[in-house]
């Protein structure tokens, strides 16, 4: 059994929807930012840098307890714990771990940047706002290059890094980016969005990240998120 620690984020979705496609036993357990729980610790046990998600896995190697913070290092102990989504040939594999690190690199930092300068920031900053922007819509670009090439991020099989990516690129209206502007990524996320094992990922936990509490900014931009620990 995998415990499951998370909220409905980006980057909890992309956990969420690798155990629902692996069909790996799990149990959510939800750990909500807005409110601090974050920063417990009994959490900052298995996740040190008090971020969603984390995991630990009852019958881990050996058949020992393994905790993993870090999505995209959990997608690859999924992937390996199931045999599925990251192939074992060395140029195939290389190549779904160089689009994972493009995720984890550029996709969610810049578009979270964005995400934040459009949204959140308490104070409107155009220079924070444009290059946020137009950086995330040269994301875009580059994928829909890649994309032009092959059915998916990686080639023309399904692969963790289409799971990793997907989710962030939800809230494309959020980043300033018209989807329809990008054909191919366009034509990849329907594609993603319709699998049925992505549509029960964004399930997981939905309804208790709909609700918000007036501390929320502070847990998660105020000087609590900042504080040693």
């Amino acid at each position: 059994m995998i415990e499951l620690h998370s909220w409905p984020t980006p980057n909890g979705q992309k956990v969420h929807i690798m155990l629902e496609e692996t069909g790996l036993e799990y149990r959510a357990i939800p750990v909500d930012i807005n409110a601090g729980e974050q920063f417990k610790p009994e959490f900052l046990n298995t996740s040190p840098n008090n971020k969603i998600p984390a995991i630990v896995d009852r019958d881990g190697p050996g058949g020992q307890p393994m905790a993993l913070a870090e999505s995209g290092a959990i997608l690859v102990y999924l992937a390996e714990k199931a045999g599925q989504f990251l192939p074992n040939e060395p140029r195939q594999r290389y190549a779904v771990l160089q689009w994972l690190m493009f995720q984890m690199g550029h996709i969610g930092p810049m578009l979270g940047q964005a995400h934040h300068f459009r949204g959140y920031a308490p104070i409107r900053i155009s220079y924070g706002i444009e290059r946020y922007t137009r950086e995330s819509n040269r994301l875009y670009g580059v994928l829909d290059r890649q994309l032009a090439e092959s059915e998916y991020v990686a080639g023309n099989a399904y692969t963790l890094a289409d799971i990793a990516i997907f989710p962030w690129l939800r809230s494309h209206a959020k980043q300033g980016v018209a989807l329809e502007d990008y054909a191919q990524v366009k034509r990849w996320f329907d594609a993603i969005d319709a699998r049925p094992a992505v549509r029960r990922g964004l399930e997981v936990l939905k309804e208790e990240g709909t609700a918000s509490r007036a501390d929320g900014f502070e847990n998660l931009f105020g000087n609590r998120q900042f504080q040693r620990r």
